[in-house]
């Protein structure tokens, strides 16, 4: 770990205990009373002040109502208050004021900051009032947080209406003080953008919260707002589809948001908070199209800012088509920049007049998506001032961050990043599954390259997305407050903060799994269709999945992975108290249970349809089981819309957008079975299909892996019951069972005696089957022993079995560092759970030639020697800049680079990105891993090094998969190796 890293982890443990300056107290001693018996304190501000701290007074009031049973009364000054919780904003507040100026307060760092906070208990502060705790803000904001801060304290999560989060129960309230002052906010605009919510909060709005609007509106842009506000967030975009009624069609919408004192944005494609989507009337003003239409166009826009002026904004400069599409004209890139610079031009103009300020005091925004990105490529030219904020690939990557001469911009820049997404080359709408880990290695590379000046998050319909939402903003707030170790378990602290910690390890358990199987495979991926792909068959074509039913067990240690975390959460409903039942339920179950039926019930397809092109008897039980599913998904569905007496009817929905069929019921099939029970054998590793193979086998065991056993499916083809029985030719084969009788099929491990096995290379016997008709099958058993090399001398070590090495990422023997490039461990990311992190993305390129050149070592052994297929799987990020200030002979700016050598042979150098669009690109971001192959020359059976080797730090290494023709297809390889003797 860097120096700059340990640092940021020792100030993150600092700032999390400094922020928990308001707490409840353990002791007695001169704490302050919120609710103590007959002590009850008064909540002051002054009517000068803004509007959002009454409001914010009014929730704490709210709050401590929902603790105790007993409100606290609300007021403009302190009069007839014993005890006073009293809060103002500095230059807003008389009262704040005169404490000020009579030195009863420390206002160092508040002066002139950014949504500060200082909080501290006074002996009396004013006339009449005994105790007071002073909350005091450097602007209207930092006034609420601080006063939020508060609720927190006494136990009320920020998703307490959003999420139906219980607080605990109290008949007091004593706080304990400690004066403390809040640091500015990492991330000055923070927030989300409501964002395809037609499956959800629309439907949600229309027909139950908002039924009299029908739409979108007040209503539920207030329960947004105040979550935000309790989020320490200040940021909104709001909803924009045509079927959502636009935000500013409504301006009590506006009065709204002011109230909570959230900053008003909009999406990459609505300039100047136009929504282009549904306010553009094409009968009334014409077509959308700058090069024909501009002085109409112009004027709609100078409209909107003159509306927006005296509220607070960051204006969007842009120029797309009608909603999320590309701008109308020609195919000419240097004609649609010309176009793009006139229009960002005038749209800058607008906002100055409208607000009567220099346009560079006014936040602006544009955002470079899509084909926008081209364009600006093209050599638009921004003003100084104005921020950039880079989007993620839609799948979390973020395609473009500043370039060196960027990062010396005044505006700085932000990122636009995806919890949820409509679009190639699959939808991710149902259940956020974005690895925390993931998020944090974006958005801090994203950070450090100045992207601190807007962070938006893509959230969907809020629901399902509540963590990502939870996660983003917070690390946007106090982003030193994080590391990798405490995103791994993130969603462990924010779960046991809505639940309490009685389950902690539990919900450590379920969560890493959770994010681990949904890293390799999103949920809603698991149709494994593609969306959009031809003209002629618009709609998501479901297919069998990747995961091989046969090879490595892959699909089946898949499904017991989720059938165990999800008895898990079963488990843990069935315990939950009645207070505490819906909140786990949003937050725990149904994400957990969703998950897991959804990958049965796409597998369990897959294998139904296999079972039955294999006669199997069991094809009509898989058959059964899928349906089961398929129903069950239903029913946890109208469930988690039912809660709370169907406070969220209609806001949970598995059926979302235009073309994606995945959640539909998969194709099933029966088998063709003989009238008189039928004796079929698969063995593990089999394809298990009709053609032609003469014999059946076992993977060979090895002693050096002598734990290995390897299952052998007796199955009836036909009705009836099948008995049978198994032998084997040598005493050193072990069966789990040697005799039974099955109406579907059972599973015999086979597994070695090694003290019996022979010491030679190639030990062989056979297993015989013969069924009650006389049938007879055979399968082939080998085992690897040969006297020398012994296991001691291997230890450590990743020897070659069937054909393989594999070794995970966190398995080198040795690594290289230099003084800048570390090799980072990254917990709970990547398909073995464990990435490495080959130095800092922010680091220049080393130079992957040299012999010191970082890198890391792993030692492995053979039995082969020739050429190799070395495999591996990295992360697929992409490069920071097209332009990183690099200029070596030789090699490129747009890849991101690593070496892979063996021993001193050649070294290849393959990259972790591709372009956005391009097929690897497809491939890659549903699994989360490109998987690059250099083939590489083994001299010598025996020992040897493979090196990756650090080009462009930053490269995120999963695992490494050296085939020496034994690889069999599956989806993400075979499972890494323990070392010889682990």
């Amino acid at each position: 770990m860097t120096k700059k890293s340990l640092l940021a982890v020792m100030l993150g443990g600092m700032l999390l205990h400094a922020s928990a300056q308001v707490r409840l107290a353990e002791n007695k001693g001169e704490n302050f009373p919120l609710l103590n018996g007959k002590e009850k304190a008064v909540i002051c501000y002054d009517k000068e002040d803004a509007l959002v701290v009454e409001r914010s007074a009014r929730m704490l009031a709210e709050d401590v109502a929902g603790v105790t049973g007993t409100p606290l009364r609300v007021q403009q000054g302190t009069a007839d208050a014993r005890y006073a919780v009293i809060a103002g904003t500095m230059g807003h507040s008389p009262t704040i004021d005169r404490l000020i100026e009579a030195g009863r307060i420390d206002t160092t760092g508040l002066t002139g900051a950014w949504e500060r906070y200082h909080v501290a208990m006074l002996k009396a502060p004013v006339k009449g009032v005994k105790r007071a705790l002073v909350v005091v803000g450097s602007d209207r904001r930092g006034t609420a947080y601080g006063l939020l801060s508060v609720s927190r304290a006494i136990g009320v999560s920020p998703w307490r209406w959003w999420m139906d989060a219980p607080a605990e129960k109290r008949k007091s309230c004593v706080l304990q003080v400690r004066p403390f002052t809040s640091r500015t906010p990492s991330v000055r605009y923070r927030g989300v953008f409501i964002n395809d919510e037609d499956w959800g909060l629309l439907r949600w709005a229309r027909h139950n919260f908002e039924k009299n609007l029908g739409n979108i509106g007040p209503r539920t842009y207030a329960a947004v707002c105040e979550l935000l506000l309790r989020l320490n967030a200040n940021y909104l975009c709001p909803a924009m589809h045509e079927a959502s009624l636009a935000f500013h069609r409504l301006p009590e919408n506006r009065l709204v948001a002011d109230s909570f004192a959230i900053v008003m944005g909009s999406s990459h494609c609505e300039p100047l908070l136009l929504n282009t989507a549904s306010e553009w009337d094409r009968g009334k003003y014409g077509a959308w199209d700058y090069n024909n239409n501009r002085r109409v166009v112009d004027s709609v826009l100078n409209a909107r800012a003159l509306e927006l002026a005296p509220f607070e904004n960051v204006y969007t400069l842009a120029l797309r088509g009608l909603h999320d599409v590309a701008m109308t004209g020609g195919n000419n890139m240097t004609e649609r920049k010309n176009t793009m610079q006139a229009a960002l031009t005038a749209q800058r103009r607008m906002v100055a007049q409208a607000t009567g300020l220099p346009a560079e005091s006014v936040p602006q925004a544009f955002t470079p998506y899509k084909e926008v990105l081209d364009v600006y490529d093209k050599g638009l030219r921004l003003p100084d001032d104005v921020t950039i904020i880079w989007p993620d690939d839609n799948y979390g990557y973020m395609k473009r961050l500043s370039s060196p001469d960027e990062q010396k911009r005044s505006g700085r820049s932000g990122v636009y990043y995806h919890a949820s997404y409509l679009g190639r080359p699959h939808d991710h709408l149902w259940m956020n599954t974005q690895s925390p880990c993931h998020m944090y290695e974006e958005l801090k590379k994203a950070y450090d390259l100045t992207a601190d000046r807007i962070w938006l998050l893509n959230a969907g319909d809020i629901k399902s997305c509540e963590f990502a939402t939870d996660l983003f903003l917070a690390m946007a707030y106090d982003l030193d407050a994080f590391n990798y170790e405490r995103c791994a378990d993130y969603r462990t602290e924010w779960t046991c903060g809505l639940l309490g910690n009685e389950y902690k390890p539990v919900y450590q358990d379920i969560f890493r799994t959770f994010y681990r199987l949904a890293f390799q495979r999103r949920p809603e991926g698991m149709g494994w269709g593609q969306e959009w792909a031809t003209d002629d068959r618009p709609i998501e074509q479901t297919t069998d999945t990747e995961f091989s039913l046969t090879n490595y067990r892959e699909a089946e240690q898949r499904l017991a992975d989720y059938r165990r975390i999800a008895a898990m959460a079963e488990d843990l409903l069935g315990m939950m108290p009645a207070e505490k039942r819906s909140c786990f339920y949003e937050a725990v179950y149904y994400p957990v249970k969703g998950c897991e039926l959804m990958n049965r019930m796409a597998i369990g397809a897959q294998k139904n349809r296999w079972y039955a092109q294999q006669h199997r008897a069991a094809t009509a039980s898989v058959k059964a089981e899928v349906q089961q599913c398929y129903d069950s998904l239903q029913v946890i569905t109208r469930d988690y819309n039912a809660l709370e007496n169907g406070k969220w009817e209609h806001i949970m929905s598995m059926a979302q957008g235009v073309t994606a069929s995945y959640f539909n019921l998969p194709e099933l099939r029966d088998a063709e079975l003989a009238g008189e029970p039928t004796l079929g054998i698969m063995a593990e590793g089999e394809y298990g299909m009709q053609g032609p193979h003469s014999i059946q086998t076992l993977p060979a065991f090895s002693k050096y892996r002598p734990d290995c056993r390897y299952y052998i499916d007796v199955y009836n083809q036909g009705k009836g019951t099948l008995a049978w029985q198994a032998t084997a030719s040598r005493e050193w084969i072990c069966l789990s069972e040697t005799a039974g009788t099955t109406d579907l099929q059972q599973r015999i491990m086979v597994s070695l005696d090694w003290e019996k096995v022979p010491q030679e290379a190639e030990a062989t016997g056979f297993v015989t089957f013969k069924a009650n008709d006389g049938a007879e099958k055979t399968v082939v058993v080998s085992a690897f022993n040969p006297a020398r090399p012994s296991v001691d001398e291997l230890k450590g070590m990743y020897v070659e079995d069937n054909g393989v090495v594999v070794i995970p990422a966190k398995g080198y023997a040795r690594k290289k560092e230099n003084e800048t490039v570390k090799m980072i461990e990254v917990p709970n990311l990547g398909c073995e759970d464990t990435i490495i992190m080959m130095g800092d993305p922010t680091l220049p390129r080393q130079n992957s030639r040299s012999a010191n050149a970082p890198c890391l070592e792993y030692d492995f052994y053979t039995w082969e020697q020739g050429m190799v297929d070395v495999y591996t799987y990295v992360m697929p990020t992409f490069t920071t800049s097209v332009d990183r200030g690099f200029a070596g002979h030789e090699r490129t700016n747009i890849e991101n680079q690593y070496g892979v050598r063996i021993d001193d042979g050649v070294q290849m150098h393959p990259a972790t990105n591709s372009w956005e669009y391009a097929q690897q690109w497809y491939e890659s971001v549903q699994r989360n891993a490109r998987i690059n192959k250099c083939t590489l020359y083994v001299k010598e059976p025996g020992r040897h090094t493979l090196r990756i080797v650090c080009q462009d730090p930053g490269t995120m290494l999963q695992k490494i998969v050296i085939d020496f023709g034994g690889m069999k297809r599956s989806y993400m390889g075979p499972s890494a190796f323990k070392p010889v003797g682990k």
